[in-house]
């Protein structure tokens, strides 16, 4: 019974190292080092460099320029964009850690899922704080981040102290940004979209459709009208890329031809 709670201990911990360090690394390596230091947390003997003074300083020192960054529209998108490249090996780093000196192979699967997980969470959350930016008041911004700085920490304390739960809640979180990524990077898209016609750097969709349509009405029966006006809502989704929207538009056009 013991071996067997000591399993799900270190699987919900390494899990939540992962998931913690794609959605604010500082705040989680603070709670893992005080918290060892404190000795509230018995640390894995890999992990116990989190409680060298150096780590704590350093982590605090980052975490502090995170609070405030994270906290500006626009900087922290930036902000994010930087730390998927800290993010996403830390993670990979402290999942491997977690698990212990047992075997290379068990060392390096255990890095590969940190590392996916760490992806999965800061990709979720860097997709979520992007779509907010666009909102003009700082105040759903500030929220956000808290939320995220309070969730790393009842995360980590959840997975240290109720395992199972955490891992249920876990497995909920990773289906839900599975589900939402998708969602997110077509809504991303568009935000971009608007950005670049507005710049002057894109092309108008809503000005080529009807231009397209103008044109094809003067020829075209309505059921390849209505095809046409499918055609260009596939595109503006972010379903068909503009390679695939021009062939289909010229099958369209060529059809009776």
């Amino acid at each position: 019974m013991e071996n067997y709670e000591a399993l799900l201990t270190t699987i919900a911990l390494t899990m939540g190292v992962s998931w913690a360090s794609g959605i604010n690394l500082y705040a989680a390596l603070l709670v893992l080092g005080l918290g060892g230091t404190t000795g509230n947390i018995d640390l894995p003997a890999e992990l116990l460099f989190l409680q060298d003074p150096m780590v704590l300083g350093a982590a605090g020192i980052m975490y502090f320029v995170e609070f405030f960054a994270d906290k500006t529209p626009g900087v922290d998108t930036g902000w994010d964009a930087i730390h998927t490249f800290i993010r996403i090996p830390a993670g990979a780093m402290l999942a491997a850690s977690t698990v212990g000196d047992v075997t290379p192979a068990l060392e390096i699967a255990a890095g590969i899922l940190g590392g996916g997980v760490a992806a999965t969470s800061h990709a979720t959350k860097s997709g979520t704080r992007l779509l907010i930016n666009t909102s003009p008041e700082p105040i759903t911004n500030w929220s956000a981040s808290i939320a995220e700085d309070v969730l790393v920490i009842a995360g980590l304390w959840t997975a240290l102290n109720y395992p199972v739960l955490f891992l249920v809640l876990f497995v909920i979180f990773m289906g839900l940004s599975i589900w939402l990524l998708p969602k997110l990077w077509h809504l991303i898209k568009k935000v971009f979209s608007k950005i670049g016609q507005y710049l002057g750097i894109a092309k108008n969709n809503t000005i080529e459709t009807e231009n397209d349509i103008k044109s094809f009405k003067e020829f075209n029966n309505q059921e390849d009208l209505d095809s046409l006006e499918k055609l260009h809502q596939l595109k503006n989704n972010g379903v068909l890329t503009e390679e695939e929207f021009i062939k289909k538009k010229h099958q369209i056009l060529n059809k009776d031809n």
